[in-house]
């Protein structure tokens, strides 16, 4: 279930893709080890026997132990937040702001959905594309406003097909939304660029290196944060809407990337069944 209805009336929608192990939608997928009750005493026993003590998974109450997963995952693997470190070491001249230094207001705004799922897989989203967007929902861009791209690329997580099957930002496009005072765009995409076959493709017929990562090196001339493999954007309504992005201070292991965490809206109505 993607949306949950609190007593106050303020509806908490998941807007995260899952974590799995081994899907064939990663080209680096995520490697999930769990250990049951059981397994969980053994490896704690192991444990306190490598500190010293002589303790076996049978001294534990019931002769179980504590249930988790070990982890190997890079921060792409699940829906995440790219800081402007990630797209370049400068932004016009200044150092690049690392995900501990996003201030927390970029994160916290109205968001504004853009619906290009009929755009061809592959394509570029340009200036023209998003300012009709705009016009059909009759929405002047604010400040703070937080806009989500929507290609519908979301449905396809989970198989091959979602590493190809969606359109890009373009760099103008990009600039565009920044310029109009907006910190913080997202896409349910598993990029903000074109997929990385047709970057390559048109890298190796045109030798224009301004084919390669266009959207994400526009982050070097202004200054923002993307949102990539976002999930459930046809659960927020198309006009604005409240919602909220935190960045995760993980320093030492990517300080270009912020973790998954919810955004959310306030609605009426009956719980989502």
């Amino acid at each position: 279930m993607s949306e949950l209805l609190t007593s106050d009336e303020t509806a908490l929608i998941d807007l995260s893709i899952g974590l799995e192990d081994g899907p064939p939608s990663e080209p680096m997928p995520p490697s999930i080890d769990a250990f049951d009750h059981e397994a969980g005493a053994q490896r704690l026993a192991e444990n306190l026997r490598e500190l010293g003590h002589d303790v076996d998974a049978a001294d534990f109450p019931g002769g179980t132990g504590l249930a988790w997963e070990d982890l190997e995952v890079i921060p792409h693997a699940g829906t995440h937040l790219d800081a402007p470190w990630h797209y370049g070491p400068e932004v016009d001249g200044e150092p690049a702001k690392t995900i501990e230094e996003i201030p927390l207001e970029w994160c916290r705004g109205n968001a504004v959905v853009l619906d290009f799922r009929e755009t061809d897989a592959g394509e570029e989203i340009g200036v023209a594309d998003l300012e009709d967007a705009l016009e059909e929902l009759d929405h002047d861009l604010s400040p703070g406003e937080i806009v989500l791209i929507q290609t519908g690329a979301d449905e396809l997580w989970g198989t091959p097909e979602y590493l190809t099957q969606f359109p890009g930002m373009s760099a103008e496009g990009t600039k565009f939304l920044v310029e109009q005072g907006v910190k913080v765009i997202g896409t349910d995409a598993y990029g903000f660029d074109k997929p990385f076959a047709e970057m390559g493709r048109r890298y190796v017929e045109s030798g224009d290196e301004e084919e390669l990562w266009p959207a994400h090196v526009a982050g070097r001339e202004v200054e923002y944060c993307q949102i990539e493999k976002m999930a459930n954007l046809d659960a927020l309504p198309r006009e604005t809407d409240p919602n909220r992005r935190v960045p995760d201070q993980d320093r030492e292991r990517q300080r270009g990337l912020g973790a998954a965490r919810r955004l959310r809206r306030r609605r009426c109505g009956r719980r989502k069944r």
